[in-house]
């Protein structure tokens, strides 16, 4: 009989890539997937620690999981990703009915790790040295049939205080741009309509190469010569990282959308300093503006952080002023939470109380809601191109979802299912987190 899997992902888009290759290599090997995990003979865990609600929740589901083992003994149980990283040391003995742990450099040698957790082994492979990936065709079961997301780089260098992942996927590792290329064919020749190049720091493609060839500007040039209608994004971008030819680049390539998320994480130069972020709030305001004067229409993004470690009143409040100064289209806001290994995390003396985090973090998704508003509401009664990526019915009537090029989503109603086309909408009303349109 046919074994089935589950995978359980929290995270990142990082992560919901390692998930859709991991399920790949199970499909490969013979594993049917599930989508109740009760029905699983084997599940995993790929699991993110950018946060500790996000650890405790992962330990959480892993107790579920370990009283369903009690009664099925059969049933094999894996946990990989940033906090079996972080917790290789102390997973077996806190949850010894685990059979596996790998970590985020060994993806590549999954198979080799099911194979000997099938014959019994208990299995913990963390390793700083990255397993290769194969040069032969990758096993990726795609959650979507219009998007695609393609890793580029992992890793990151630059050890801004308060993150965990330097800790966890390690340096940065640039992927070889002829096997990028090749997989951006493979899933464009699948009828795939948008690619997302995905990277912790995206921007710093290819500087480990050795090869000054290598850069992002030069890969998204590459991938534009690719036959078909189809769009290509980009994520994530470090500020000081952005050239000027990678701006350049976005300009040219017609396939390229009009888009950057640029975290800049406080408004404030000295909690700047302490992040150990490589630039100060004039440096980011001056990246910013060059980008927004480059283009007639484009969307940028960006990632703050309440409740740094000594972070005064006035020090916040710069963070408010710059969201407003700059007009930032949209941010992704969070309330400061220590991690292991990192400088910040151990500022125990200097850390804000939760109350006031919480409520400045109260503030920031107030003022973020207002610019967000306040960028959707610029489209109302215009035209934009829109790729169609889902649908559901809604009080009887067919209802699409889709993205702009400047990534915002619309919804539509249609007569027909138009998922993975392009289709021109008039946008009719705005809203905070979506816009509404009709088709012209």
């Amino acid at each position: 009989m046919t074994k089935k899997f589950y995978i359980e992902t929290m995270g990142c888009q990082m992560n919901k890539s390692d998930t859709e290759r991991l399920e790949g290599m199970l499909l490969y090997y013979g594993y049917e997937k599930t989508d109740n995990d009760k029905d699983a003979d084997f599940l995993l865990l790929s699991t993110c620690a950018i946060r500790q609600t996000s650890v405790d929740k992962a330990y959480s589901q892993l107790g579920v999981w370990g009283k369903r083992k009690k009664n099925k003994p059969s049933l094999k149980i894996g946990i990989c990703g940033c906090v079996a990283e972080l917790d290789k040391d102390k997973i077996f003995r806190r949850m010894p009915y685990v059979d596996l742990i790998f970590g985020t450099h060994n993806i590549f040698a999954f198979p080799e790790f099911l194979k000997r957790v099938e014959n019994g082994e208990q299995v913990c492979e963390i390793t700083t040295k990255p397993v290769p990936e194969p040069m032969d065709d990758l096993k990726v079961n795609r959650k979507s049939k219009v998007t695609a997301w393609i890793p580029i780089i992992e890793g990151c260098n630059n050890f801004c205080t308060y993150c965990v992942v330097p800790y966890t996927r390690g340096r940065e590792r640039s992927r070889y741009p002829k096997l990028i290329i090749n997989e951006a064919k493979k899933v464009i020749e699948n009828g795939i309509k948008e690619i997302t190049l995905l990277g912790q720091n995206v921007d710093s493609y290819g500087k480990d190469l050795n090869n000054p060839d290598i850069t992002l500007a030069n890969l998204l040039r590459e991938l534009n010569k690719i036959d078909g209608k189809f769009r290509i994004r980009f994520v994530t971008s470090y500020p000081t990282d952005i050239t000027d030819d990678l701006i350049n680049a976005v300009a040219e390539c017609d396939k390229v959308c009009e888009f950057f998320h640029i975290p800049m994480q406080s408004g404030n130069d000295r909690i700047l300093k302490e992040m150990n972020r490589r630039y100060n709030r004039e440096q980011y305001c001056k990246i910013f503006n060059k980008i927004r004067n480059k283009f007639d229409d484009v969307e940028i993004t960006s990632d703050f952080i309440a409740g740094f470690p000594s972070e005064t009143e006035e020090e916040f409040e710069d963070t408010l002023s710059v969201i407003k100064e700059l007009n930032i289209d949209y941010s992704n806001t969070a309330i400061y939470s220590p991690r292991p290994f990192t400088k910040a995390g151990r500022m125990t003396d200097l850390f804000i109380p939760e109350e006031v985090k919480e409520e400045r973090f109260k503030r920031l998704h107030k003022v973020n809601c207002e610019a967000t508003l306040k960028s959707n509401k610029k489209l109302e009664g215009k035209t934009v191109e829109v790729l169609c990526d889902s649908s559901k019915i809604h009080k009887g009537e067919l209802t699409m979802n889709g993205r702009t090029r400047t990534n915002k989503l619309v919804h539509f109603k249609s007569d027909k299912d138009l998922t993975g086309k392009f289709v021109n909408l008039k946008i009719t009303k705005a809203q905070t987190w979506c816009l509404y349109g009709e088709i012209v």
